[in-house]
């Protein structure tokens, strides 16, 4: 297994399925299946999941006449309600799992406490990681980058959805945009390609987490890059 600890940062557009809004059961039953069959690899696995399909701080916040940071905060409770609603799908596949969150709510997730989380994943548990970073203003890709050089994450895989790696353009609207199968930080900051934002990749760049941009709608995904198969965009 080339990688042993590992941070996946999921889109909360990645649960929306077919619908609108809200949380498709399809998807996250689908999203914890791909996990559990790399947990059963001896993986060692934490999860950041955005909240956009519930609630998006910048857009949202300002349909509705809030400041950005009150958005912000709205959009970290909806990445609490996605770590509840996955790591309901993982339990019910006999996987044991732990929600933290970086808002203290502690009827419902633990505290997140650095020690702790890495102690869960040494004993084979799952670790949802929930509310960003805790404060407004940084994404859920910052908290990604953040927890990955915590907990000294392997490598960091960014699920993608219906896009295979990194394009020098969108491939959905630019039909001679070409895939990059191997890309620099630098070339990330300095092209302003939409992989992720400046912060985070800084964030990896600075601790060495090199990243892995791949297709989730690709059945086995996770399990392909733990066995060092060359999917997605790697980038280092």
């Amino acid at each position: 297994m080339k990688y042993k600890r590992i941070l996946l940062k999921i889109s909360g557009e990645a649960l929306l399925g077919t619908q609108q809004f809200g949380i498709d059961q399809e998807p996250v039953k689908m999203i914890a299946g791909e996990i559990k069959k790399a947990i059963d690899l001896g993986a060692q696995i934490a999860v950041v999941v955005g909240g956009g399909n519930i609630f998006r701080g910048m857009k949202n916040s300002a349909k509705l006449g809030m400041d950005q940071a009150s958005g912000d905060y709205v959009g970290m409770l909806a990445t609490v309600m996605n770590a509840i609603a996955l790591q309901s799908a993982l339990n019910q596949m006999d996987v044991p799992c732990r929600v933290q969150s970086a808002i203290a709510m502690n009827q419902i997730a633990e505290p997140y406490i650095r020690h702790r989380a890495i102690r869960h994943l040494e004993k084979g548990r799952v670790v949802i990681f929930a509310a960003g970073t805790g404060n407004p203003f940084f994404t859920t890709d910052t908290a990604a980058a953040l927890r990955a050089s915590e907990i000294n994450a392997e490598v960091m895989l960014m699920a993608k959805n219906g896009v295979d790696g990194v394009y020098t353009d969108d491939p959905n609207t630019n039909p001679q945009a070409k895939k990059l199968d191997n890309i620099t930080y630098d070339d990330i900051i300095k092209n302003g390609l939409k992989v992720m934002d400046t912060s985070a990749c800084a964030l990896c760049r600075q601790n060495n987490i090199p990243i892995v941009v791949f297709d989730f709608d690709a059945e086995n995904g996770i399990v392909d890059i733990l066995n060092g198969e060359k999917i997605g965009t790697f980038i280092n």
